[in-house]
């Protein structure tokens, strides 16, 4: 099995991902030491909490320059998970700073016309409609149901990154993928037998 780590800087939610590689018999690093990033076949990228908060934390550990490395020239797989792939876009309306700039995207706030029926979090199980396929997503049914807990979500521009979308109120983009980068608003530790399955087949690539 490569070698995967789970890049810790702070936001949360850091070992019930671990704790589901675990369970999937997975080895895993759970880390901000630079040099096992720098050994690693495989990065996982989650995170909750705010996007401005995450950006200064990358950057006072030091870990915006290795993660650019690993991810854009020597093109290791990459899995973002809610905050995490939120990362990756260019720009954010939270906080109005710039993201890591993986993906042609921003994020944006939910702007949710009935608020009675749609709340801000969008929280709970959610279905995905599947964009643009890829090796990751053949153990997904149409059936299956996603957990989210988000405010913001992805705005695309590169409708080719699309990689899953779904709908709450109006369809908005909860899953990215871009050659060597992977990424889902949706929280695959916390969605039962298919999360796991997802995480498996990352872990797979």
């Amino acid at each position: 099995m490569n070698s995967i780590v789970i890049i810790d800087y702070g936001m949360g939610n850091l070992r019930s991902i671990g704790n589901k590689f675990k369970r999937l018999g997975i080895p895993y690093d759970l880390t901000n030491d630079l040099i096992k990033i720098e050994k690693a076949d495989k990065i996982v990228f989650p995170g909750v909490g705010h996007f401005k908060t995450a950006m200064e934390r990358i950057k006072s550990l030091g870990l915006l320059e290795i993660l650019n490395k690993k991810v854009k020239e020597n093109r290791v797989p990459i899995f973002g998970i809610c905050l995490g792939v939120q990362l990756f876009c260019k720009h954010s309306e939270e906080g109005e700073v710039d993201g890591l700039g993986w993906i042609d995207a921003e994020l944006v706030k939910f702007k949710i016309k009935d608020k009675l029926k749609y709340k801000v979090p969008h929280i709970g199980w959610n279905d995905v409609k599947i964009i643009n396929s890829n090796s990751l997503d053949k153990v997904v049914e149409p059936e299956d149901k996603f957990y989210f807990v988000h405010s913001y979500h992805i705005n695309c521009f590169d409708k080719s990154a699309i990689w899953m979308m779904t709908s709450y109120e109006y369809e908005f983009v909860s899953a990215v993928h871009k050659d060597n980068i992977y990424g889902t608003q949706f929280h695959p530790e916390k969605s039962h037998d298919i999360g796991m399955e997802l995480l498996k087949k990352f872990a797979e690539l």
